[in-house]
């Protein structure tokens, strides 16, 4: 049963693999038009925030749910 698992997951990964292979190769319009307005600096910058927001309320949850567990 363990070995199962592990074989589906490994055939799930490369099914993925293969998919990611078979895109085109044409370039993306949008990103090279954000990318020369200097837009796209602005959409990382939003994604770092909610990422870094989204750790820092893990990490502070994980903190209370310790302490609790002391307790």
């Amino acid at each position: 049963m363990k070995y199962q698992k592990k074989i589906g997951l490994l055939l799930l990964v490369l099914s993925n693999a293969v998919l990611v292979f078979a895109q085109d190769n044409k370039p993306v319009e949008m990103a090279d038009v954000m990318r020369s307005n200097g837009k796209i600096y602005v959409v990382v910058a939003i994604c770092l925030t909610i990422l870094i927001g989204l750790f820092l309320y893990v990490w502070n949850i994980d903190r209370k749910i310790s302490k609790l567990e002391k307790e």
